[in-house]
């Protein structure tokens, strides 16, 4: 299984179909805000294929009018998500 690099992505695709905008509508959005984005490189965040920065996950927020916590697990999945991203448990 390939590694993934985000656990924002599946939240901003689904926030995005909500809102009825193709990835080239939220690009557009997020480019209005400073930020040059391609659909490709959105795709791949909707993906988990790409690291999200903080700027990048305050920007995508904003587009999509919500805060950029809301685009964070919440606090109930928080454990299932760290036990996906690191399967082998804590490293000490």
């Amino acid at each position: 299984m390939k590694s993934r690099k985000n656990i924002v992505g599946p939240r901003i695709r689904r926030l995005r179909y909500e809102q009825h905008l193709t990835q080239e509508q939220l690009s557009a959005r997020v480019g209005r805000l400073g930020w040059d984005i391609s659909r490709g490189t959105l795709s791949q965040i909707e993906a988990q294929i790409r690291c999200v920065t903080d700027f990048e996950l305050v920007c995508l927020a904003k587009a999509l009018g919500i805060t950029a916590d809301a685009l964070l697990p919440a606090a109930p999945q928080v454990k299932k998500v760290i036990a996906e991203f690191f399967p082998e448990g804590p490293s000490d």
